[in-house]
């Protein structure tokens, strides 16, 4: 999975996150990060920003780079606003609030499949009912 990390305050805010996550090992552990040229956005004629890009595999935690994030952004002396990227999903925070973090942590973890319906036992037993019906029917006893 690929996310993109905007920092405002530029290429030095860039840099001190990046050495920020290196030193984690929670945040680091199943990840790749590096400081790249990010493509321009639709409508942006040729401006290139530089994001910090990290490449994670199973092993990556959304939980504890949401959690190295914050901490990191509550060590600057000025309040900065990063913006996150994973695909098309967008989240900015400014405030570091628990409703950022749970928005930060819906576009970092991928979607799971659906978990399958709870078995229903009036439908179960509806269905062995008719199996029974069913046994009589064709000339069975039932059994």
């Amino acid at each position: 999975m690929r996310i993109d990390v905007a920092v405002s305050g530029g290429e030095a805010e860039l840099r001190s996150l990046r050495d920020w996550l290196s030193r984690d090992p929670g945040a680091r552990r199943g990840a790749h990060v590096e400081l790249v040229q990010a493509e321009p956005s639709p409508g942006q004629m040729g401006v290139v920003t530089d994001v910090l890009q990290l490449i994670t595999d199973n092993a990556w935690s959304a939980a504890s780079f949401a959690l190295a994030l914050s901490t990191w952004r509550q060590t600057r002396p000025h309040a900065r606003r990063i913006t996150v990227r994973r695909g098309d999903l967008t989240v900015s925070l400014d405030g570091g609030g628990d409703d950022e973090l749970r928005r930060l942590l819906d576009v970092l973890e991928p979607p799971t499949a659906p978990e399958p319906p709870a078995p229903d036992p009036d439908r179960d037993r509806e269905h062995d009912r008719e199996r029974d019906l069913d046994g009589r029917a064709d000339g069975g006893e039932g059994r």
